[in-house]
């Protein structure tokens, strides 16, 4: 994942006070809540790193991010040459607590991430 300062990342971070009272600070280049404008659209983005996995949830407030949507972030918060994927669990494992969320995901521990041959990716 990018370091998360610099522009555009300062200005789409959320430093409210809600922001600190639930993660306790603002974060920094590693994570951190985004309010990120693509066009007419609001993003809130929370982007994060830990137990070997960089993660990126994408959500609106009255529908899901579309494909092109979720593609520019991953754009904007991931490097060119890093993959990033979504993961859809079983309905037993999945914990949905926002229903316009969506969530990228990438092995940050020195695993790749296992992909298909890429003749098949269209």
């Amino acid at each position: 994942m990018k370091r998360l300062e610099g522009q555009p990342f300062d200005q789409w971070r959320d430093r409210s006070a809600t922001v600190l009272s639930f993660y306790g600070c603002e974060g920094d280049e590693t994570c951190g809540v985004f309010n990120v404008v693509m066009g007419t659209v609001l993003f809130r983005v929370i982007a994060s790193q830990g137990a070997g996995w960089d993660h990126v949830s994408v959500s609106l407030p009255a529908r899901c991010p579309q494909w092109e949507e979720m593609v520019e972030i991953k754009r904007t918060f991931f490097e060119p040459e890093e993959w990033a994927c979504e993961f859809h669990p079983p309905p037993g494992r999945n914990i949905s607590k926002h229903p316009f969320c969506l969530y990228l995901w990438r092995p940050n521990d020195g695993r790749e991430l296992l992909t298909p041959p890429t003749w098949t990716i269209a």
